[in-house]
């Protein structure tokens, strides 16, 4: 019984969509059935990590729907278009694809859409709260920027703190390193001051393990500066939206950029 009431329940968010949202649905099948050939081929080489991801990439496609049908809330259809095209970006092209090494600057890319999102999001909450009769809130256009852009950093950073426990603990590489050819360290001082060394035009390194020897024309950053341009271009995406959204509230101009992001309560 339970397991047919879920079945009904998938179906019905289904049905919704494909009336509310034509052009999303449409969208959201092309991106599924992408997803499934990448499934098959994946199968095929019995690439099991990466199967799992297409299986995680198609429950993430349900999320906008699900949420949508549970908080009883009403997304525009590009916020939806575009949440369903960074899932697919980022798991499909970014992880199984290796879009992430192929083009230099995607993860780049999708943070800033993602400090883009997570603001409009932020600022969509903050929003609906601020306009609810049952809060009686007054909240000025700049307080209700601020809140989405903090909403936006706080994602930002959590994500952040999760690529480096994944590196630390499950020994992966979400952190990408970085070759670098200088570096400025007080531990290098030999007179043991608060000083920093700089060694500069660092040709090579050579790193002595275990597992063998290993030569670096230059010097590996450790995810160190991955993880600060990621806050970056999220704090980038953040203010760029917040910015937006600051207008859009002091105006409400329905043909704002920011209105095509804002979530509202279904009436």
């Amino acid at each position: 019984m339970k397991k047919k009431a879920k079945e009904e329940k998938l179906i019905n968010i289904l049905k919704n969509q494909i009336k509310t949202h034509k052009k999303t649905f449409a969208i959201y099948v092309l991106l599924r059935l992408l997803v499934i050939a990448t499934l098959i081929l994946q199968l095929i080489h019995r690439n099991f990590e990466n199967v799992f991801l297409c299986v995680l990439t198609l429950i993430l496609f349900l999320l906008p729907s699900f949420i949508e049908s549970k908080f009883k809330i009403e997304m525009p259809e590009v916020l939806e278009i575009v949440i369903l095209l960074f899932i697919f970006s980022a798991e499909i092209l970014g992880e199984i694809n290796n879009f992430y090494n192929v083009f230099a600057n995607w993860d780049t890319i999708l943070h800033t859409i993602n400090g883009f999102l997570c603001a409009a999001i932020g600022f969509s909450l903050i929003d609906i709260l601020n306009r609810s009769k049952v809060l009686h809130l007054n909240l000025s256009p700049f307080f209700v920027a601020i809140v989405g852009f903090c909403f936006s950093m706080t994602i930002g950073v959590l994500w952040e703190f999760f690529e480096y426990n994944a590196d630390k603990y499950f020994k992966t590489d979400m952190q990408k390193d970085e070759i670098i050819y200088r570096i400025d360290s007080v531990t290098l001082n030999e007179e043991g001051l608060n000083k920093a060394v700089a060694i500069k035009d660092i040709v090579s390194t050579t790193i002595f393990s275990k597992n063998g020897t290993y030569v670096i024309n230059g010097y590996l950053d450790i995810g160190l500066n991955d993880t600060m341009e990621d806050l970056w271009v999220n704090f980038l995406g953040a203010v760029v939206y917040s910015s937006i959204g600051y207008f859009y509230v002091k105006k409400r101009d329905e043909k704002s950029l920011a209105k095509k992001f804002i979530v509202e309560l279904k009436n």
